[in-house]
């Protein structure tokens, strides 16, 4: 019988040995043994505090620019590290949920030869939220090239029909793995769920003018750790923006006041 710990972190070693630059694949093997709720496990090595206590601080080091936590993935790899000080053994599914919001990421067996394997916060929210729910890593985002001039009119046009939407963006997404997709950014007034579920509505009636075969997803601008949205945020402007409508909405003519309103 094998010991607690030990079929788990051989599934993780085993598809750590085969990322090499370019397999995206793997990489994405590796993310999923380390999503598995049942067999995920890294050992975390703490800086200082007990294994368990709020005093506790994981290891960090700084990568690129990029903070990271470092961590082995099995105990005979913690007893070839070298480590002396306290660790404490994490579902990676728990430590991705610890560690993304922080924007830091974690560091598989840092003292292997060549250095190990750094797993960045963008990947650590995908296994948090779901690797399925959201695109693999590297993404490759530009201004959308295909032509849909319908789509944007028609979804335009329910938009100012749709008091929730402040203003909508748009980008094409190529994800490392599967088909590249035009992404439509919603930045809304408000997230209850009446709001957000006539934001839905908004989209169900809009796609039907996208093209058979062409991919469409929505992204939260507000939403701070999407990549998606961040590149939104830094690089484009809206292709509709209620505010800057009515800013620009005449008020009279010719400098006159408007009329006053009759009952």
């Amino acid at each position: 019988m094998s010991a607690p710990g030990t079929a788990e972190a051989g599934h993780i070693e085993q598809m750590l040995r085969q990322v090499a630059p370019g397999r995206y694949d793997a990489y994405e093997a590796l993310l999923r043994a380390l999503a598995d709720d049942t067999a995920g496990r890294v050992w975390m090595l703490l800086w200082q505090g007990t294994p368990g206590l709020p005093t506790a601080q994981y290891g960090n080091m700084q990568v690129e620019g990029y903070g990271y936590a470092p961590c082995v993935t099995s105990a005979q790899e913690l007893a070839a590290s070298g480590w002396t000080r306290a660790h404490e053994v994490v579902a990676g599914r728990d430590i991705a949920r610890t560690l993304y919001p922080e924007g830091w990421g974690i560091w598989l067996n840092p003292h292997a030869p060549g250095g190990g394997l750094g797993i960045p916060w963008p990947d650590l929210r995908r296994i948090a939220t779901g690797l399925d729910r959201m695109p693999a890593g590297p993404l490759r985002i530009s201004e959308p090239a295909v032509q849909i001039p319908q789509f944007y009119a028609l979804l335009t046009q329910n938009a100012h029909r749709t008091p929730a939407v402040r203003s909508l963006c748009r980008a094409w997404v190529q994800p490392a793995l599967g088909t590249p997709y035009l992404a439509v950014g919603l930045d809304l007034y408000e997230t209850g769920a009446a709001a957000v579920e006539s934001v839905r509505e908004m989209m169900r009636q809009s796609v039907t003018a996208v093209p058979e075969g062409l991919p469409v997803s929505t992204v939260a601008m507000a939403d701070d750790r999407d990549p998606v949205a961040m590149w939104l945020r830094a690089n484009t402007r809206p292709f509709y923006d209620r505010d800057a409508h009515r800013a620009a909405a005449p008020a009279g003519g010719y400098g006159y006041p408007p009329p006053a309103h009759r009952l």
